[in-house]
């Protein structure tokens, strides 16, 4: 009797070849018009595989600023060598305000959106944050962080992560950890079982990923998926990317759908936290719908936030100059 197994092996073999094809070709990994492989999208504070935090999948940022592109500096120089002054806070309202800051190149003048302190991005200003300890402080790809800036005050949650090891994503800023533990709790006993996937990142941390990205595909390339650092929320400490407890669609469109998801969506506010980057506002955010990404603002403000439907941009009529 002939044997059929070497048959039996090229034809399994030929069916895990085509399969690996069209998975590759479905997330975006290879190009069947050049087969060329491409990178894979990143979402807001995913692990790429360094074991720090990775990439942020941002919406076109209108303005690129002072830039060097392409030359592998992470952040343009904002102020073109003049020096930079705090300008002063935005009108009176009863709204909190987001912080001062300073607009590079415009000393006291008002930031773009017509308020006191605001970039909106016009002509590519990003404004420095005077007060980025503030929980309500505006920071987007207009408003960054100081160069200098760490939190002083973070801590490790007692909260479930995808991860055991206790290294600098799975911290929070004191107020947000304590705000986020009882989220959890408050979760659990609506039967939904959470986990966190990634917290805070370093301003090195970032700076070393995004100059990373920059080498691989060239600044402006580098600027459509991932944040300049500074204007990511994850260094401030107060922004927590969550999935459910077994880690499935993790930082992964597919956590729209989940009832975890579902739950946040209704119940974050409670504890202060906001659904920072929702759907249908990423031409004003600068980011796609993350239903996982969630920023503390306290409950003051993510109630407002919550139920009036605004963004931080528009809370703050900072919404971005768009071109």
């Amino acid at each position: 009797m002939r044997k059929k197994k070497p048959f039996l092996a090229i034809v399994l073999t030929g069916f895990l070849l085509a399969g690996g094809y069209f998975v590759a070709q479905e997330y975006g990994l290879f190009d069947p018009a050049s087969g060329a492989a491409q990178p894979p999208k990143l979402a807001e504070g995913i692990d790429d595989g360094d074991g720090q935090a990775g990439g942020e999948l941002e919406g076109d940022v209108p303005g690129a600023g002072n830039s060097n592109a392409g030359g592998g500096i992470s952040v343009p120089d904002p102020d073109g060598g003049s020096d930079n002054k705090s300008t002063d806070k935005p009108a009176e309202t009863n709204k909190p305000k987001p912080t001062a800051t300073t607009t590079p190149g415009t000393g006291n003048t008002p930031g773009a959106s017509g308020e006191e302190g605001i970039s909106r991005g016009e002509n590519g200003d990003i404004a420095v944050i005077a007060e980025p300890h503030s929980a309500t402080a505006l920071v987007n790809p207009f408003n960054k962080l100081p160069e200098d800036y760490e939190p002083d005050d973070l801590v490790y949650p007692d909260v479930k992560f995808i991860f055991s090891e206790k290294v600098e994503k799975r911290m929070l800023r004191k107020e947000a950890a304590e705000a986020l533990e009882k989220l959890f709790a408050g979760a659990e006993e609506d039967g939904i079982y959470l986990a966190g996937v990634s917290a805070y990142r370093s301003h090195a941390t970032q700076t070393k990923l995004f100059d990373r990205y920059v080498k691989r595909d060239g600044y402006e390339k580098a600027r459509t998926y991932s944040a300049l650092p500074g204007t990511s929320e994850h260094e401030t400490g107060l922004a927590v990317d969550l999935s459910g407890s077994d880690g499935s669609c993790a930082a992964a469109d597919c956590f729209g759908d989940t009832k975890e998801a579902a739950w946040l969506a209704k119940h974050a506010s409670e504890y202060g936290f906001i659904i920072r980057y929702p759907k249908g506002k990423d031409e004003i955010t600068g980011y796609q719908y993350e239903p996982w990404h969630l920023r503390y603002v306290g409950a003051e403000l993510a109630g407002e936030l919550a139920s009036s439907g605004l963004t931080l941009e528009e809370y703050y009529n900072a919404v971005p100059v768009t071109k």
